[in-house]
């Protein structure tokens, strides 16, 4: 499956989707891991994350399928809300918990 495929089944197939360094549990950059953190504490026990390192060609071509050049990337229901700084401001908001207790919903 071409990369772009890969890519679009990763969002499609699941309601949220981290895709940052390293995993959850095991985060390889400072921004991965408080994004991470920051999901879990706005109520999403559970998410699906992609570990960048471990897939190159993801790693390459995520930021033109994004058009978003860092990581980590998050998705919500398929839309891309942005990095860590993004997801922090919408922690802090109370609206990353409303987002994710929309997709918990479904």
């Amino acid at each position: 499956m071409p990369v772009m495929q890969r890519i679009q089944a990763e969002i499609e197939g699941h309601p949220i989707v981290l895709f940052m360094k390293g995993t959850p549990q095991f985060p390889m950059c400072g921004f991965s891991s408080r994004a991470a953190q920051t999901l879990k504490a706005a109520g999403a026990a559970e998410f699906h994350s992609v570990n960048v390192l471990e897939d190159p060609e993801i790693r390459a071509n995520l930021p033109r399928f994004s058009n978003w050049p860092t990581f980590p990337q998050l998705f919500i229901n398929g839309e891309l809300i942005g990095g860590c700084d993004i997801t922090v401001e919408l922690y802090e908001s109370g609206e990353l918990a409303r987002m994710i207790a929309e997709t918990q919903k479904a």
